[in-house]
């Protein structure tokens, strides 16, 4: 395909908030030789941030730029049918989403988005794995801090226990960042979508495959003290757990019966508690129009937080992994997660699919299963930490006191 193919790499979205910073990392970041250009529908700002390259890299000046409309069907397919891999950062994506991964589909080409959507993942798995499977194509969703650091974060903690035998993982995730106007749109996009989220999760399980005679299940848990870092642990309903099962799934390294929680860890419980109230109060608004119209309309698509904020912001991901009787602690840390390292695990992923030697995988796969450790060597040199905190003996029962 390298031969056949104009780019290696094409940017959709390269003049948005999270596009920008995307293509500024790849600007600082990719190799010469690599063959990369900018999409969009609007040439004049697809030429502004292309000027806005060249004062980072003079050689980008001459960058070439695509125009291509998410909501224009020939344009993506010449689009998909020009490189080998299709970047997206344009979400929503459960509305704007499915004709980009319908055409790297139907092209052969390996796509990669930034989605934390799951009726949006669950869809796209029904309508275009199959055809993803026949022609090769790798369909990579949720690229960035959904879900990255956790789905290669469990790898690596599987990674160092013992093998073929039940193994338990907990995540434990802190964070301290601002978010993007896009982010509130995708966010409350999802939340006002219940029905048509259960919809696609129904479909989903009815048409995939299960791990065979292995057992493999996300449990939700309860509330607990933070076994590690102290404080309060609650159950987090995001993403990240279903991305971690279907990487179990598709490795028997993760052995014959594999568990894994998600939560989000505060300092005090008093914190918890309010999360967990907002959070409630925001999905129950979001469910009537005019409140959901007005809480877009404050937050506009496209804007985001400051340099100087992205530069304060961090997260810590903690796995507490038992199975064999050993109990592993393990932790990846990162910068600004929403943008900063999001743009970088993105970034990082396409250069990957690019330019690397991997596994053979096709159809809609986990960054783990296409990419696994060959992204984890290229996040850690990035400057991203994956870290071993302790390896002991496991106490009895503790597997189960988060169940």
């Amino acid at each position: 395909m390298a031969s056949t193919r104009e780019y290696d790499v094409v940017l959709l979205g390269a003049t948005g908030f999270a596009g920008r910073l995307t293509a500024e990392y790849l600007a600082r970041h990719a190799p010469p030789q690599l063959r990369w250009a900018l999409a969009g529908r609007n040439r004049e700002r697809l030429e502004r941030t292309r000027a806005e390259l060249a004062t980072i890299d003079g050689g980008l000046g001459s960058l070439p730029l695509v125009e291509a409309d998410v909501t224009d069907a020939g344009s993506l397919r010449r689009l998909a049918a020009s490189t080998r891999v299709l970047v997206t950062t344009v979400g929503p994506y459960v509305l704007y989403g499915e004709p980009l991964v319908a055409a790297c589909a139907a092209a052969g080409t390996d796509y990669l988005d930034l989605t934390g959507e799951p009726e949006f993942v669950d869809a796209m798995y029904v309508r275009h794995h199959e055809e993803a499977v026949r022609t090769g194509a790798r369909l990579v969703h949720a690229a960035g801090f959904d879900s990255i650091p956790h789905d290669l974060g469990v790898r690596f903690t599987v990674a160092q226990l013992p093998a073929d035998v039940a193994l338990r993982v907990s995540g434990y995730v802190r964070v301290s960042a601002a978010f993007s106007g896009g982010t509130f749109h995708s966010a409350l996009t999802a939340m006002s979508r219940p029905r048509q989220n259960l919809a696609a999760a129904r479909d989903r399980r009815r048409r995939e495959p299960g791990a065979g005679a292995r057992r493999v299940r996300a449990v939700t848990g309860r509330p607990h003290r933070d076994p590690v870092a102290g404080g309060w642990a609650v159950p987090l309903p995001t993403l990240d757990p279903q991305v971690v099962v279907r990487s179990a799934r598709a490795s028997q390294r993760y052995g014959p019966d594999f568990r894994y929680s998600h939560f989000a860890s505060f300092p005090q419980l008093w914190t918890a508690a309010g999360s967990v109230a907002g959070v409630g109060a925001l999905f129950g608004l979001v469910q009537l129009p005019p409140a959901r119209r007005a809480l877009l309309h404050r937050v506009k698509a496209g804007e985001g937080p400051s340099a100087a904020r992205r530069a304060a912001s961090w997260f810590t991901v903690t796995f507490v992994g038992e199975g064999g009787g050993r109990r592993v602690v393990t932790r990846v840390t990162g910068g600004d997660p929403g943008y900063d390292e999001t743009a970088r695990m993105l970034a990082e992923s396409a250069l990957c699919l690019a330019l690397d030697d991997l596994p053979r995988s096709a159809g809609q796969v986990t960054t783990a299963t296409a990419m696994g450790d060959a992204l984890l060597a290229r996040l850690r040199a990035a400057g991203m930490s994956f870290e071993v905190l302790a390896e002991d003996a496991a106490a009895p029962g503790a597997e189960d006191r988060a169940g």
